[in-house]
């Protein structure tokens, strides 16, 4: 029995786990496909970095409007039906994207992927706490570190999908030999047929991933997954919601999820402005993105294999401070080294939220669902704070700093938060 508790995953999961797992990769695409859209947007819209950061808050809002709701309707019905409503939202998000390039309507845009991310809402809240309670408590953090694992490679395709397929085909960021963007100078004519151009190569990635998410609903609806246990005892909302709020260690998971994915996105998404403040495009700004990401998925997996020693909340506390020194360098270093410590920065990142996630759900039983839902609205965080370090940044100049370098004070704030919840893991919320 001792050595079936040490198993990650029983066998008898193995291919709902799998199954599960590919979602992760498939939600990672969507997020990482949107984060460049931020810069985009920006130039081909021609408004301001503060308003274009609205993306992240069309993206991520959607997960604080839905994630109760996803809760309770999988308490009612079924993880497999969270599933396929879920995947149903994502489809019908990402193919409103082609009557948003038709209007070519911002404001269309920011409304498609509001709802795509209903559906996110209902994929993460459904396939979080399912892939903890696939075997034992003791092996459910690292279960969830092997699970997000694969969120990453979904990321690194939407990074290089929108690197090759979207950012290098906008005519909008074309520079002259000087390093000037040539849009800036055309007739509002011209600037209207090359806004119509990029607005449909922006599209039509969507658009496929539309009919990509149709597929995986009709996989997964013909696939007969294991039904959840106990699902014939009755959980009230209110009562759960009550107890859930009384426990300090998921109240301030909550809280140092919500800064976390704030940390993430900020990184991931002004990256880009840091590196064209630096005079790189924004087609090879986002290889550096890319290479984040790879140095993310990397340090996932390794990070997962050392909790096998490791005490997942140390790991915690000491990432939280390699985020808090890396952002400090990209604050005062700046040029290519600040870059280079902006990229650094997502080795620290990489096992904070499945950790903090399974952190916080621990020992919570029939209040897991709720729980999980309330760690999923937690993702509001990326809606709120990426607006606030644009508005920092279309301020120019604080003090000696470029804007663009002081904006990740932000972050830097969002590190010593996780940092003060790993280390109240440790000393304070003993189990």
């Amino acid at each position: 029995m001792s050595n079936l508790k040490k198993v990650v995953v029983e066998r008898k999961f193995l291919v709902p786990f799998i199954l599960i797992t590919s979602l992760f990769s498939l939600w990672g695409f969507a997020n990482d496909i949107t984060n460049p859209l931020v810069a985009a947007f920006r130039t081909v819209m021609e408004i301001s970095n503060a308003k274009a950061a609205l993306v992240q808050f069309a993206f991520y809002g959607g997960y604080g409007t839905m994630a109760i709701p996803a809760a309770l309707f999988v308490q009612r019905y079924s993880y497999k039906a969270g599933i396929l409503l879920g995947l149903a939202l994502y489809a019908f998000g990402a193919l409103l994207f082609f009557p948003a390039a038709q209007y070519e309507m911002f404001g269309f845009f920011l409304v498609s992927l509001y709802v795509l991310t209903f559906g996110l809402a209902f994929l993460e809240t459904t396939a979080n706490p399912y892939i903890l309670a696939m075997g034992s408590e003791e092996t459910a953090t690292r279960r969830l570190n092997l699970a997000q694992s694969f969120n990453p490679m979904g990321s690194l395709l939407g990074m290089f999908v929108a690197s090759q397929f979207i950012l290098t085909n906008l005519e909008s960021d074309k520079r002259d030999s000087s390093g000037n963007l040539i849009f800036e100078t055309l007739s509002a004519a011209e600037k209207a047929a090359i806004r119509t151009h990029d607005l449909a190569v922006i599209r039509d990635p969507y658009v496929i991933l539309g009919f990509v998410v149709i597929a995986m609903f009709v996989l997964i609806a013909l696939y007969k997954m294991p039904k959840r246990e106990g699902t014939e005892h009755k959980i009230h909302p209110m009562i759960s919601a009550r107890r859930l709020f009384k426990n300090v260690r998921y109240r301030e998971g909550v809280i140092a999820q919500l800064f976390y994915v704030g940390a993430q996105i900020m990184c991931w998404t002004f990256i880009i402005h840091y590196a064209e403040n630096l005079g790189i495009p924004k087609s090879t700004a986002q290889n550096y993105n890319i290479v984040a990401m790879i140095i993310f998925l990397s340090s996932r997996f390794i990070s997962t294999a050392l909790m096998k020693y490791l005490n997942p909340k140390l790991m915690l506390t000491m990432f939280a401070i390699g985020g808090m020194v890396t952002t400090a360098g990209v604050i005062m270093i700046g040029g290519m080294t600040g870059l280079y410590l902006l990229i650094a920065t997502s080795a620290f990142m990489s096992l904070m939220f499945p950790t903090i996630y399974g952190i916080a759900l621990k020992g919570l039983g029939e209040d897991s669902t709720l729980g999980a839902a309330g760690l999923v609205m937690a993702i509001v965080g990326g809606a709120l704070m990426p607006p606030l370090q644009g508005i920092i940044i279309d301020f120019g100049t604080v003090g000696p700093l470029p804007s663009v370098n002081f904006s990740f004070i932000l972050p830097f704030i969002c590190f010593v938060v996780i940092a003060v919840y790993g280390y109240r893991t440790m000393k304070v919320h003993l189990d």
